[in-house]
């Protein structure tokens, strides 16, 4: 990507606009868990906010009665009366805090764990299509968000209009004129809010979509990292994190500077109101309609209770608005379909491993249909088409063909990672539509071509195959797949650390830790894409003597590379551009004469694909 391409490039870093009362709503339902601690957290800053309330009246009485009237006796007990509203308002507000940290804490866990929950069982195909640092921000980054406006909206939101209300009381029954004046700049304040309400969302969600940009470019980056340094492109890429850190730097810019202007704007009328009131105020005073008691204690209940929570809730405000954009990308992942309902029928047991593909055909544009954001349209795609195949249990299936022909499609749909946009693929008979996908994947095991092991110890790695295996079958499986050598002899042996995707062993060792991962799930049914990555020739041996191990009495699809593991196959098909062109025995293949057997014979071939681009050129 050229470094001077926009942080909004990347359609799926986008989301569909929520309103705010169904974001308010939706947000809210993560409460209902913890109605208690909610209601202990709004009781304490209610029961605090009424301390508060003590303090104008005390102030008044201190001022007038006993400072004007000389009512010295009353000096103590006022005193200690507001010592006492004081203590109490922060014994309130301890617990308040005390309780709202575990509830904030328990709603960040719920929401975060359920957006991750749907992210496990959605279709593989959507994660094809999106960048994991833009996944990351959305259930890391925008969870916080999210959980601010629940917490902060819902507390300080409720405080700050029982405070208005409590305050236009109070100050009616201290001054109805002075109340009136006080109510002067509320269209103002009212209005400042509309325009800031109407007008943030889309701020907010740009910078949003700047903050993943460069999220999903720093995780490609940091797994790409031996790729930067190898072709010495360190200083290119200083360039894009730079361009999508200023994307960043100028969202964020725009949602300031529209608070800059907003929130000192929302204080000065807030200002301006309590300045009003100490006017008339003053003026009633000189013409002794009140007395300077009464009017600190109007100031106090004016400028305390009643602007500084119009102040609180323009703020609340700002959070409301962030959220909204934050709540938009995590709904959408929430709103996701999931990749088929596990209400469906089991694998009939035992499973004897008979399948067959009746002519099936695969599109990708199926997939591109489901994302809830915005589509932006596609053209269909067809990859594979008219497929048929009968594979006798226990039965090795070879398939070839150039890269591009379709081969990781035909095994992926197996187990149902990508669905057959027509044709049926049956097991034992039972279409693997009406199987729940669990029942199904339990009797499949996957090797992929590059072998993945998760940032964990050896054993892990290999229970990941089965969680709940003993040692002795972890053992064996070890040696079985010939890697108990070398993991003996690790620092820690079995609990030795392998690094991130494995980076602490070498491209054979992991070969065969995910070997013995996939020999301890004990599968029925193999899908094996063979390694391409070069080794040396005793490794080579070992990782063969593992797969010859694996294959056995497994009915097994294997994406075949080497013309040494094609020979050996039940079935031989040969792909290209999404059909079956050729199929058959490794000799029955040979007599025929066709592109299979112009294959074989290239010589100094080891990688199949080498030989279809021989044959190209050719």
């Amino acid at each position: 990507m050229h470094p001077h391409h926009g942080s909004h490039s990347d359609p799926t870093f986008r989301s569909r606009p929520r309103a705010t009362g169904e974001v308010v709503r939706r947000v809210a339902v993560y409460l209902r868990p913890y109605k208690l601690m909610a209601f202990g957290t709004v009781s304490c800053a209610v029961l605090s906010l009424a301390s508060a309330f003590v303090y104008p009246k005390l102030w008044r009485i201190i001022i007038t009665d006993v400072i004007t009237e000389k009512h010295y006796d009353w000096l103590t007990p006022a005193a200690l009366g507001l010592i006492g509203a004081f203590l109490l308002r922060e014994l309130f507000n301890s617990l308040r805090i005390r309780i709202n940290n575990s509830l904030e804490q328990n709603v960040i866990f719920d929401m975060r764990r359920d957006v991750y929950a749907r992210l496990q069982r959605l279709p593989v195909p959507w994660f094809d299509q999106r960048a994991s640092g833009d996944l990351m921000t959305r259930i890391i980054e925008d969870v916080n968000n999210v959980e601010r406006l629940l917490i902060d909206g819902v507390e300080q939101g409720t405080v700050a209009v029982l405070s208005i209300a409590g305050a236009l009381v109070f100050m009616t029954l201290s001054s109805g004129t002075l109340t009136l004046v006080s109510l002067i700049p509320v269209p103002f304040l009212v209005g400042g809010a509309l325009w800031y309400t109407l007008t943030a969302h889309k701020r907010y969600r740009a910078q949003r979509e700047a903050s993943s940009a460069m999220n999903a470019l720093l995780m490609d980056n940091l797994q790409g990292i031996r790729q930067i340094k190898a072709f010495g492109r360190q200083t290119h890429e200083d360039e894009r994190f730079a361009q999508r850190a200023d994307d960043l730097r100028r969202g964020s810019l725009i949602v300031m500077r529209a608070w800059a202007n907003y929130g000192p704007a929302m204080q000065f009328f807030g200002s301006f109101g309590i300045g009003l009131v100490l006017w008339i105020g003053g003026l009633q005073v000189i013409h002794h309609k009140m007395d300077i008691g009464q009017l600190v204690a109007f100031t106090v209940y004016a400028g305390m209770f009643f602007y500084e929570p119009i102040g609180r809730l323009h703020g609340l405000n700002q959070i409301l608005q962030s959220a909204r954009a934050a709540a938009a990308r995590v709904f959408d992942i929430l709103d996701m379909p999931e990749e088929r309902s596990d209400r469906r029928g089991l694998l009939q047991q035992p499973v004897r491993g008979e399948i067959v593909y009746d002519a099936v055909t695969f599109s990708y544009v199926q997939e591109e249909r489901r994302s809830p954001a915005p589509a932006v349209a596609q053209p269909e795609r067809r990859v594979l088409q008219n497929i048929s195949l009968h594979a006798a249990p226990g039965q090795m299936i070879a398939l070839v063909g150039p890269t591009g022909a379709g081969k990781s499609t035909f095994v992926n749909l197996l187990p149902a990672f990508y669905e057959a946009t027509a044709g049926i693929i049956s097991i034992d008979g039972q279409d693997i539509r009406g199987i729940a996908l669990e029942s199904l994947r339990e009797h499949i095991s996957v090797v992929s071509q590059e072998a993945f092991l998760f940032n964990g110890t050896v054993r892990e790695n290999i229970l990941y195959g089965r969680l709940t295996a003993t040692e002795e079958e972890l053992f064996a499986a070890a040696r079985a797949a010939n890697c108990h050598e070398f993991i003996s002899k690790l620092p820690n042996g079995y609990d030795s650390r392998v690094g991130e995707r494995g980076v602490k062993l070498s491209v054979g060792e992991k070969q065969r830790v995910s070997i013995a991962r996939a020999l301890l799930k004990n599968a029925p049914i193999l899908i094996l894409d063979e390694a391409t990555a070069s080794v040396d020739t005793a490794t080579e041996k070992l990782i063969q003597e593992a797969l010859e191990r694996l294959l056995a009495n497994r009915t097994s699809f294997v994406i075949a590379h080497r013309l040494s593991t094609i020979r050996r196959a039940d079935q031989i098909l040969v792909l290209r551009q999404g059909q079956i062109v050729e199929r058959g025995t490794h000799d029955e293949l040979m007599t025929r004469d066709g592109l299979y057997a112009r294959l074989a014979r290239i010589q100094g071939t080891t990688f199949i694909e080498e030989g279809f681009e021989k044959l190209e050129v050719g």
